[in-house]
């Protein structure tokens, strides 16, 4: 394997995300993109992010490795009519539904509105992806707990506590899901959440460099 590329939380950002992929030297014929969740919710558009991803991996199936967050987790539990169904459309998935043309009136129909290619994406989405050095995940892991002991539930909503830990789970934690100004630079992770929905960069980190691009 190549170099690995990775690309923190888009939030319906088509174009930085556009921008952000046509803009990093990869190689697709020995490098990984890994995209670490949260393509919905709040931005403009994540009906075109999400379509954005399926093209992207469709032509780099073996190449695009595509992580869940925890805004698809909250977006199929709504479809699923599910408990999280207020979080989801209080934390910026009205954006989300408008961006496949659903209103506010449309909420039980929703489901058979979404296209069946960017239901199976969403369901497809992978929690974590691990070489022998990093460990990417959404939003981190309990300090204390070996990596393949950790919860589901912790991986993609874990912040605080994981975010203050200078825990060594034997790999490096490639990490978003916490906005941050500039890129979190830390001995046991890195986390490369910058805000790209409100207003700040999307940005890829390049290992093993620890180099940086943005958009």
């Amino acid at each position: 394997m190549g170099r690995i590329f990775v690309i923190g939380d888009i939030h319906g950002c088509l174009d930085k995300a556009q921008g952000l992929v046509n803009k990093i030297p990869i190689k697709w014929d020995r490098d990984i993109l890994v995209l670490l969740g949260d393509y919905v919710d709040r931005g403009d558009d994540p009906a075109g992010v999400i379509q954005f991803l399926i093209e992207l991996s469709s032509l780099h199936p073996d190449r695009v490795k595509c992580l869940k967050g925890n805004h698809e987790v909250m977006f199929l539990d709504f479809l699923n009519e599910g408990a999280l169904t207020q979080a989801f459309l209080s934390f910026g998935g009205k954006t989300t539904l408008s961006s496949y043309g659903i209103d506010v009136g449309q909420l039980k129909e929703a489901k058979s509105l979404i296209p069946r290619s960017h239901l199976d994406f969403l369901k497809s989405l992978r929690t974590s992806f691990e070489t022998e050095k990093y460990f990417m995940v959404h939003a981190g892991l309990k300090p204390g707990v070996p990596i393949h002991e950790q919860k589901e539930e912790d991986m993609l909503w874990i912040r605080h506590k994981f975010i203050n830990s200078d825990f060594d789970w034997g790999k490096r934690i490639i990490f978003g899901h916490t906005p941050v100004d500039t890129p979190l630079i830390q001995a046991n992770k890195i986390g490369i959440d910058t805000g790209a929905v409100y207003g700040g960069r999307l940005t890829c980190l390049i290992l093993p460099e620890i180099e940086f691009i943005f958009e």
